[in-house]
């Protein structure tokens, strides 16, 4: 190839390129003056500054060698005298370039082979760049292909303008798959690595079936019925929840079609999962309910702050409701976001039974009252000491075979053992050595600063360096279940909310945040956009 080669056929060359790779045009020509620079310098010496410009339009190419101009010279080959410079250009200044031009060259086979090289890396590298920008904006798309082939069950995904992948682990049990199949799956991630751009593809991805689904539903796809949640064991069962935004619009019977037509194409996709559709409800009780479906449910006991939420259910329903291997109560537990505790009824009354004889006994105990007083206020629904010390009396003197007295003796009772328990608590406290100034901190009570000394902590400082997940415990999810690891205070009545701001309290108390820090927080919470 030589500097004078056919003009036109050089951009012809480039079109040809430009299109087959879908690159643009201007980087073949750039890469093309890249392998000429780089040749050049073969030729010429490689300390020489070559620059090779094409002209996009007409296929021109000028080749120059550039010399800085400079005061003292000490590289020959790339620096120029201001004397001489000025010889040539009389408003050369140090700093500038003269540019030089160099006559036409032929290149030699091993120049040409460089050249080369360097035009191919440089469109490999264009290429690259096109494929990442174009599949990093489809992550969360559905996109179809041909199997290319298959390494260590893994399989290798052509999609026309460029190459995924889905993992043995992304792939749905049993699915088997060989060169040629066409395959569809979702884009869960694109990202760029040393060998190019990696296109990372699921099948058992949640939200596979949710655009399936979107695929399926017209209704889904103009927004009027909206998937909330879905739950997934890839190619046996899953649970999706809709709500419809149009109350003639029944989302259930949107979601199956005529005969079943729209979720049996989702089956057939999915290798026969079975599918459960729920109808999505703010009630977080009834949407569990509708999430254990087919189990009937008799009754459910929710724990907000736990997120925790019991169910009782008829002793023939309960394998129904837990499911083979636990998997229903399990999907239900995914799709809903809450742990979900299942119980027979007999188990219920059962464990019903033991609280009730547990709670009589201690105010028994406490109150120094017969067995009968004992279960006579724990059958009035008082589950602690503290509730009888502090409620209104009438309420207590309400009770049948109760009057005035009766209640005034029981409330006297109830406080002094309070008393005796708190000076007990405390005695325990000072011997640990926790802080008076703990007590400072709102919320916090005796027993709370005995558990905190038990955990080696002592002053306001060392409360401060607590995070809320340390108090109250936190949850990973684990095997795709919620695992709860307790905080010091797990044993208390304490709320996210209540421990956040014990823990503030005490970082104020402690210098470590000013007043201020606290209201530009707060200011900043509420400017934050609510998500609908």
């Amino acid at each position: 190839m030589a500097v004078s080669a056919n003009r036109l056929e050089l951009l012809q060359i480039a079109d040809a390129v430009a299109r087959e790779k879908s690159i643009d045009k201007g980087i073949v020509i750039a890469a093309m003056a890249d392998a000429i620079q780089k040749a050049a310098r073969s030729r010429y010496g490689q300390e020489t500054n070559i620059r090779a410009d094409i002209n996009p339009q007409t296929g021109e190419m000028k080749l120059q060698r550039l010399m800085e101009v400079v005061e003292d010279v000490e590289e020959p080959a790339r620096q120029i005298p201001l004397s001489l410079a000025r010889a040539r250009n009389p408003d050369a200044q140090v700093g500038d370039f003269i540019a030089e031009q160099l006559p036409p060259m032929d290149f030699g086979r091993i120049a040409a082979q460089s050249a080369k090289q360097v035009i191919v890396q440089k469109v490999r590298e264009a290429e690259r760049d096109r494929q990442y920008d174009e599949y990093k904006d489809r992550i969360g798309e559905i996109v179809n292909g041909t199997v290319k082939r298959v390494e260590y069950g893994n399989v290798i995904v052509d999609l026309g303008r460029g190459e995924g992948i889905i993992r043995r682990d992304e792939l749905i049990p049993r699915e088997t798959f060989k060169y040629g199949d066409r395959v569809r799956a979702y884009v869960y991630d694109v990202r760029r690595e040393q060998r190019g751009p990696q296109i990372f593809l699921s099948r058992t991805h949640p939200q596979f079936m949710a655009k399936l689904f979107t695929m399926e539903v017209p209704e889904i796809y103009d927004g009027i019925i909206e998937i909330r949640s879905v739950a997934r064991d890839p190619g046996s069962r899953a649970k999706i929840a809709v709500i419809s935004r149009d109350s003639s619009i029944d989302p259930v019977g949107a979601c199956v079609g005529m005969r079943g037509s729209r979720v049996q194409a989702v089956v057939a996709e999915l290798q026969g999962e079975k599918i459960d559709i729920i109808p999505w409800n703010e009630n977080a009780a009834s949407f569990i309910v509708n999430a254990l479906q087919p189990a009937e449910v008799s009754k459910v006991v929710l724990d907000e702050d736990a997120e925790r939420i019991e169910v009782v259910v008829p002793d023939d329903q309960l394998s129904l409701a837990i499911g083979r291997r636990g998997q229903n109560v399990r999907l239900a537990s995914q799709l809903t976001g809450w742990d979900i505790d299942i119980l027979t009824e007999e188990e219920e009354s059962q464990r019903r039974q033991k609280e009730f004889v547990e709670r009589s006994t201690l105010f028994m105990d406490a109150l120094n009252v017969d067995e009968m007083v004992g279960q006579v206020l724990a059958s009035e629904g008082f589950t602690s000491v503290e509730e009888l010390a502090y409620v209104e009396s009438g309420e207590i003197a309400s009770i049948d075979g109760f009057d005035d007295d009766t209640a005034e003796e029981i409330q006297a009772r109830a406080r002094e053992y309070l008393e005796r328990i708190e000076a007990e608590q405390d005695a325990k406290r000072r011997e640990l050595g926790v802080s008076d100034e703990l007590r400072e901190i709102p919320g916090l009570t005796t027993a709370m600063m005995v558990k905190l000394g038990e955990d080696g902590v002592k002053t306001i400082e060392d409360f401060a360096g607590y995070a809320v997940d340390d108090l109250v415990g936190w949850k990973e999810r684990k095997d795709g279940e919620n695992k709860f690891f307790p905080g010091v205070l797990s044993d208390f009545d304490v709320s996210r909310a209540d421990a956040e701001q014990m823990v503030m309290a005490a970082r104020l108390k402690a210098g470590w945040i000013s007043s201020d820090d606290l209201e530009t927080e707060a200011e900043a919470e509420e400017a934050e956009p609510v998500e609908g």
